[in-house]
C-alpha cells in the first residue's frame, strides 16, 4: 500500500509545497491541504501504517524528521522545532512518539483546539471505561 492509494497525488504535492521552508510545516495546514482530515479512521490508520517504518506501532521523531519525504522524496527533512511541535500535538502519554491512537486523534480532529481535544478525549475514555465495566458484568 502507498500513500497515494489513500491521498491523490495532486494534493500531496500541494501540500508538500505549502511547507518548503523551513519551520513553516503545520500539521494542521498540512493534514487539510493533503485530504487526510476528510479520510475515514481506517484510511487514517493505514496512512499511520505507512509512515511507521519500523513497525513498532508508533512514529518516533526519528522517523517524523522524514515525514515529508514520506509522501514527496524531494521535500525537505522536518526540522527540530517542527518534529518536537508535532510529536507533542499527538503524543497522549509523554513518551516522545506517536502511537495509531494519538495520530487518529490529531488527523481527525485537526479543527479542534488542544482544550477541546483533551475534552474529547477524557470524555471517549470515560465511556470506554463504561463500556469496559459493562462487559465484565
Amino acid at each position: 500500500m502507498s500513500l497515494t492509494s489513500i491521498l491523490s497525488a495532486e494534493a500531496i504535492d500541494n501540500a508538500v509545497k505549502e511547507c518548503q521552508a523551513p519551520d513553516s510545516f503545520c500539521y494542521k495546514k498540512f493534514f487539510k491541504l493533503c485530504g487526510l482530515s476528510s479520510k475515514t479512521p481506517q484510511e487514517i490508520k493505514n496512512v499511520f501504517q505507512i509512515l511507521d517504518e519500523d513497525n513498532s506501532g508508533y512514529i518516533e521523531e526519528s522517523e517524523l524528521k522524514f515525514f515529508l519525504q514520506r509522501f514527496v522524496p524531494s521535500a525537505r527533512t522536518l526540522t527540530d522545532a517542527e518534529a518536537k511541535s508535532f510529536i507533542s500535538a499527538a503524543d497522549d502519554d509523554n513518551d516522545g512518539r506517536i502511537g495509531a491512537e494519538g495520530w487518529c486523534l490529531i488527523s481527525l480532529n485537526v479543527h479542534m483546539s488542544s482544550a477541546k481535544l483533551y475534552t474529547r478525549r477524557l470524555k471517549a475514555q470515560k465511556e470506554f471505561n463504561s463500556f469496559y465495566q459493562v462487559l465484565n458484568y
